[in-house]
């Protein structure tokens, strides 16, 4: 066997992940992603001794499987596989801008989150000019830096600089107290608190063996996709208000409030902070509030269809979303594109259905997918994931079960690996952890949906009306901090 096969949460011993050599370890990350329907779920550098160890991490979404094998680097360089699988491009990049290691013949090795000298691409030309936005934005947007190249109003090409507020959060996940291990985890990005929340969760107790009571699994899933709803209807509000469409605005904006105020009366916070600690959660659910938690939902979805019905069906609306930032079905696979971004461009990818824990493999969520790729399928596909995360919500309410929501956690499980993933609003969320001999943290990776989803963004852009930037931008919403880490 050339790689060591798991599931998702499942951990495996360090020692029994096979370490390839060169030539078969790119043929089998190669082969996997062209011809055997995998990609690529993070490529993750460790130091070993003397030798640079890289742990490529595939997904198998037909199988919920994750493959992992690893190469031993002596001298730091081995031949990039982007020219052959551009969806390895910002992993290669990362490799070399944290551990040095240099894949050679890679086409655009440039930094991720180093903002000295950055070489920004630069076209000439008659009537060529460039137009640069940001780092700092109107607003309360994160800093991140878009420079275009364009003629008249037509983008030529878009590139886009991040890492202002990198925080070495990583590293600081391994040095850190355990006690605020969770708290870090959940400051990963401020808008997906659950989300990073119980990737860490879900990490820590799977190296533990740790069994986690029923209705805590529930009280998370439920968290989980009021999360979800919050920032839908909120990124719909968003793009009605980029097109002037102000009545949909102010209603979207106005059913976000409501997601957020019950995601507060269940963890104590509006974001969630605090609720989800390994081996369960903090907060409960009285039987008061689970009645008026199904009336309410229940009226909120009924809100969220009639706004929808009146915001997908008015023809200036469709007007200015249909056909614009087209992303199409090939673009996003060569990318590893994921998330409800993927979804809108034809991938069925979903962690909930691909890679299911937890309650999703009780009560299984069907994924949606779109075909035209474009901002105003971006849109319509949360529209269409809210009706699912109202259907699942009011089916765990039922089913709650009545037992303790807080279980031990044993400490991890000494040298191993696990790779926990998990379904956050913007897509799939990945938590990588290795513990050394004795069960403490050596290496912690964290890829955010975002990681995978902002060159597709810059491709949406390319021969666009500049004017659709902010309407393409919102219509992917990633996230500047889930990137910097």
């Amino acid at each position: 066997m050339t790689f060591s096969a798991t599931k998702n949460a499942s951990p495996v011993l360090i020692s029994e992940i096979p370490i390839l050599t060169l030539e078969d370890w790119r043929l089998w990350i190669l082969e996997t992603c062209q011809k055997n329907g995998g990609r690529i779920v993070s490529l993750l550098a460790h130091q070993e001794k003397e030798t640079v160890r890289i742990y490529g991490i595939l997904g198998i979404d037909s199988k919920g499987e994750l493959q992992i094998a690893g190469l031993d680097l002596q001298n730091k360089k081995y031949p990039s596989l982007t020219p052959d699988l551009p969806e390895a491009h910002l992993f290669e990049r990362e490799l070399f801008e944290q551990s040095g290691i240099v894949p050679e013949g890679h086409p655009w090795l440039k930094p991720v989150r180093q903002l000295a000298n950055y070489p920004f691409y630069q076209m000439a030309g008659e009537e060529i000019h460039e137009v640069a936005v940001g780092p700092v934005h109107a607003g309360i947007i994160e800093p991140g830096h878009f420079r275009f190249q364009c003629h008249g109003e037509k983008v030529f090409y878009l590139e886009i600089q991040l890492g202002y507020q990198h925080r070495g959060l990583e590293q600081l996940i391994v040095t850190s107290n355990p006690s605020r291990r969770a708290v870090l985890a959940e400051s990963i990005a401020g808008d997906t608190v659950i989300g990073h929340g119980l990737g860490f969760c879900h990490a820590i107790e799977g190296l533990s063996q740790a069994e986690v009571p029923q209705r805590a699994k529930g009280l998370r899933a439920i968290a989980l996709e009021l999360e979800r709803l919050a920032n839908h209807s909120g990124d719909l509000g968003a793009l009605a208000a980029d097109i002037g469409f102000l009545p949909a605005s102010a209603w979207f904006g106005r059913l976000r409030g409501e997601f957020l105020n019950l995601l507060m009366e269940l963890t104590g916070n509006r974001f969630g902070r605090s609720f989800l600690r390994p081996g369960g959660v903090l907060f409960d659910l009285t039987n008061e509030m689970i009645i008026d938690f199904k009336k309410r939902i229940l009226h909120a979805a009924s809100e969220m269809k009639e706004i929808s019905d009146l915001f997908f069906n008015a023809s200036s609306v469709l007007a200015r979303l249909e056909h614009t930032g087209v992303v199409a079905t090939e673009t996003a696979r060569g990318l590893g594109m994921v998330g409800p971004a993927a979804r809108a461009s034809n991938l069925v990818r979903d962690v909930r259905h691909d890679y299911p824990t937890e309650f999703y493999r009780l009560f299984p969520i069907p994924p949606m997918r779109l075909t035209t790729g474009d901002v105003s399928a971006r849109a319509r596909i949360r529209s269409l994931e809210s009706k699912r995360s109202s259907e699942f919500i009011l089916k765990q309410l039922d089913t709650l079960t009545s037992d303790k929501i807080l279980g031990t956690c044993e400490e991890p499980r000494g040298s191993s690996l696990v790779v926990s993933l998990v379904e956050g609003w913007r897509g799939e969320i990945a938590h990588i952890v290795l513990t050394d001999e004795r069960g403490e943290i050596m290496r912690y990776k964290i890829v955010d949906p975002s990681f995978h989803n902002w060159m597709a963004l810059a491709l949406a852009m390319r021969d666009g009306q500049i004017s659709d930037f902010p309407l393409c931008n919102k219509s992917f919403n990633l996230s500047y901090a889930g990137h910097d880490l």
